[in-house]
């Protein structure tokens, strides 16, 4: 899920869609409207998930849309070949979840440890271990 926001509100550490991928602003760069022409914001961003570099370019009146993050804390259950299993601590439904691309988190992750993970258009992504 995701919400339409103007691209001129837009700030560097928010998160918005490219391409179909939720990515995090790293750079914003605004230029001056022309004689004949709109202001035009040239944004540089990180993909959440796969960790790659893309760039936007529109005009600052434009419309952009910014993913809704469900941030949720949990428990790890259990750790398996293939990925990490999480019970919700709020709603103690079971969850499958990738292993972090970090080193030091993916150490972190032993059945019974706290962390923090977010849901954002349906995939899950373990940010932290609390």
């Amino acid at each position: 899920m995701s919400r339409p926001i103007g691209v001129g509100e837009l700030r560097v550490g928010g998160y918005m869609m490219i391409d179909g991928e939720p990515c995090r602003i790293v750079d914003i760069a605004k230029s001056k409207p022309g004689k004949h022409g709109a202001a035009k914001a040239r944004i540089v961003a990180i993909g959440v998930f796969d960790d790659q570099k893309r760039q936007f370019v529109k005009p600052v009146d434009a419309q952009a849309e910014v993913p809704i993050i469900d941030k949720r804390p949990g428990q790890v259950f259990a750790v398996n070949p293939t990925g990490v299993q999480i019970m919700d601590l709020e709603t103690f439904e079971y969850i499958d979840a990738p292993f972090p691309d970090e080193e030091d988190l993916k150490a972190k992750l032993v059945a019974g440890t706290e962390i923090e993970y977010w849901k954002i258009l349906g995939k899950v992504k373990i940010v932290r271990a609390k």
